[in-house]
């Protein structure tokens, strides 16, 4: 392993624990009470303390969230090839997806529940509406940018339009997909953690609702890392499949090939 390579691993750690010891010092610095901010010694504590209670919610939150987000990567590709082929199709959905998005998630909680009771299922829908958008939105991009006198070359030789997007249009949108893929998976957790605080029994923010209620804030934040961590977790993988499938449209750089997953 070159230096550059041995740099490159290790700068997220040392960023890592930099944080940890900055928030660690100011805690004791400036003798912040635990119920405002507990230190990372302490929530890493309660995290310890309280694991045979943690990891049930924490698999029950990954898995709701891998669901809803898997349903919207499965509806985002499609509706984002229709978009992105179709002028007709962009202007009938466009202004829905945009109006829809600008509707704050956590206001639809409330009518999920009305519909499928408290529980997972709310979960799994508020996440897929938090993750698809952008989906849609990155995927449309990357085939409605594919350039005119491509198009018309490809045209010239015989494609047909299906040809043109299933070779080149398609192919052409996955820096755009997977670029959307790690946005996509925040927020898909973002919407499974708000419905369990909301209207769930299970969960990682059901667990956080229940240790706030009861002052255990040091609880509150090991729940909070342990949602972090899964999230860095995920965009890995998403950036591990960014690698493997779209690597081609990497930059060389080491900032180019960091911010793409390279």
């Amino acid at each position: 392993m070159t230096p550059a390579q041995l740099r490159k691993q290790l700068t997220p750690f040392a960023s890592t624990l930099a944080l940890f010891v900055v928030w660690e010092a100011a805690c004791w610095i400036f003798r912040i009470p635990t119920f405002i901010l507990p230190k990372p010694t302490e929530s890493l504590a309660a995290l310890v303390e309280n694991w045979s209670g943690i990891w049930p919610n924490a698999l029950h939150t990954l898995l709701t969230t891998l669901v809803g987000f898997g349903a919207a990567v499965a509806v985002g590709i499609i509706l984002g090839i229709a978009v992105g082929t179709s002028a007709l199709i962009y202007d009938a959905v466009n202004p829905l997806l945009i109006g829809f998005n600008a509707i704050p998630k956590v206001a639809l909680v409330p009518i999920l529940v009305l519909w499928f009771g408290i529980g997972t299922v709310p979960a799994v829908i508020t996440a897929f509406l938090t993750a698809f958008f952008p989906i849609v939105v990155n995927v449309a991009t990357g085939i409605a940018t594919l350039e005119p006198e491509l198009a018309d070359v490809l045209r010239s030789l015989g494609a047909t339009k299906l040809d043109i997007v299933r070779k080149v249009g398609i192919p052409r949108s996955m820096p755009y997909f997977f670029a959307s893929l790690k946005i996509a998976i925040a927020l898909a957790f973002v919407g499974a953690v708000v419905s369990e605080s909301i209207a769930s029994n299970v969960g990682i923010g059901y667990l956080m609702l229940s240790a706030s209620a009861t002052f255990r804030i040091p609880l509150v934040f090991a729940g909070l890392l342990v949602i972090a961590f899964m999230g860095v977790v995920m965009y890995m993988g998403a950036a591990r499949l960014e690698r493997r499938f779209a690597s081609w449209a990497m930059r060389g750089s080491e900032i180019g090939g960091y911010m793409g997953g390279g």
